[in-house]
């Protein structure tokens, strides 16, 4: 078929379509140059009071304690090595210690250099030492959960990581320019067309073009969700064919579909190979073995640490490492993360952009509520758990709660594969 311009000239199928391309390049080449400008004026915009606020207290703070933290492991070391103090180097409460030490140092510095951007209104790198300091604070509420428990002491930790992240939402400046996008698409009369533009090679990339998909906090959670309930269907099925149709609850928090070690998994595929998204697969192969047998490894030592839990045991399979990962599993997460970096990754992204604007960050803000209750409320069940195989008396009104809904039965048969020795933890 051939169509007639009104200037009389013929265009054939295939030449409509070239144009059609053509237009929609100049559209992306045209919204990413708007992008590039929005970003800059973006970044010249003042942060909020607020932010600038706890700037200073986050500055003031890590001054503080870097000096007080390095003179006390100085101390420390020095008092052991003269014979002073008598410590087993080898138990596991004084390796959680001695990592929880190194955490908070570091954690000190990057809040001195967050305070220092936030002070200078540097919001790009604000941004990006929140997200540098997210995992650090996680890692300090866990260290100090596998120290004394569940309590007060991870108080501090909880309110510095909500904190970081409504600043990491308020200051990445690529969050900000989605939500101008948002209010931009109220006032266009063509907003299909724009937002297909958009959508086409923009919306939740990587701006930089550095890597495939912008490492923000929306972008990261709802990877976080997905792969959480992917990564508990495909396990279960995965059991069901190796054990004759056998069906085992295989989640990892107390309510919904959710196991959040493939969620953290893959958050963490995404973030180390990001930028690797076009590179060899065999490459991706490699780096993802290696990076989930890690975690896989790390994980399995933590729960062991924390609550004295065994959720699985490869002990006697090909190259089993202490029996919390093994040469098969790894070869499984290789193949894992190439599917997710060169096919999953553009179609979820395309599936997290189909959230409606006008409920795009309010839901998330929900579902992250959520996530974080069922999180808290997962590891205290596991903590009283815990305290009533250890024989700790449970005369708190939080424990006798727990106890009463979440008894011992109710928890052996919610997290089926844990397993539960008190001696192997590391408490103090």
């Amino acid at each position: 078929m051939v169509e007639f311009k009104d200037d009389g000239t013929a265009t054939t199928p295939g030449k409509l379509r070239e144009n059609r391309d053509a237009e929609s390049a100049v559209v992306a080449d045209l919204v990413a140059v708007e992008l590039d400008d929005a970003g800059l004026n973006l970044n010249a915009k003042r942060l909020p009071i607020l932010a600038r606020i706890y700037g200073a207290v986050v500055l003031l703070d890590g001054l503080a304690t870097l000096p007080i933290m390095v003179i006390s492991i100085l101390y420390a070391v020095r008092e052991i090595l003269d014979g002073h103090v008598h410590v087993d180097a080898m138990s596991l409460t004084f390796i959680l210690s001695a990592i929880h030490a190194v955490v908070l140092v570091v954690s000190a510095a990057c809040l001195i250099v967050l305070g220092v951007m936030l002070l200078r209104n540097h919001r790009r790198y604000a941004a990006r030492w929140t997200y540098v300091l997210m995992p650090l604070t996680l890692a300090d509420g866990m260290l100090s959960l596998a120290l004394t428990g569940l309590g007060f002491n991870l108080l501090l930790p909880l309110i510095q990581m909500i904190i970081l992240v409504v600043i990491s939402v308020t200051a990445d400046p690529s969050l900000s320019e989605e939500r101008r996008l948002r209010r931009a698409l109220r006032r266009m009369d063509d907003r299909d067309d724009y937002e297909s533009a958009v959508a086409a090679g923009m919306l939740g990339r990587d701006q930089s073009g550095k890597g495939y998909i912008a490492l923000d906090f929306f972008n990261i959670f709802w990877l976080f969700t997905i792969a959480s309930v992917g990564g508990l269907i495909v396990e279960t099925i995965y059991h069901m064919a190796l054990y004759n149709g056998e069906l085992q609850d295989r989640a990892g928090l107390l309510w919904g579909p959710f196991s959040p070690i493939y969620g953290c998994g893959a958050v963490l595929v995404t973030v180390c190979l990001n930028r690797l998204w076009k590179a060899n697969p065999f490459l991706i192969f490699c780096a993802s073995a290696v990076i989930g047998g890690a975690f896989e490894y790390c994980t399995s030592w933590f729960m062991e640490a924390a609550f004295g839990i065994t959720a699985w045991d490869y002990t006697g399979r090909w190259l089993s490492i202490d029996g919390r990962t093994s040469g098969q599993f790894m070869f499984f997460w290789g193949l894992i993360g190439v599917v997710w970096v060169k096919w999953l990754l553009p179609r979820l992204l395309a599936l997290i952009n189909r959230i409606p604007w006008k409920v795009r960050y309010s839901l998330t803000a929900v579902c992250t509520v959520l996530m974080v209750i069922d999180i808290a409320f997962t590891l205290m069940a596991l903590d009283c758990w815990y305290g009533r195989m250890a024989g700790q008396p449970q005369d708190s009104p939080v424990a006798m709660w727990f106890s009463e809904r979440y008894s011992d039965a109710y928890m052996a048969n919610r997290f089926q594969t844990m397993h539960i020795d008190p001696s192997k933890a590391g408490r103090m």
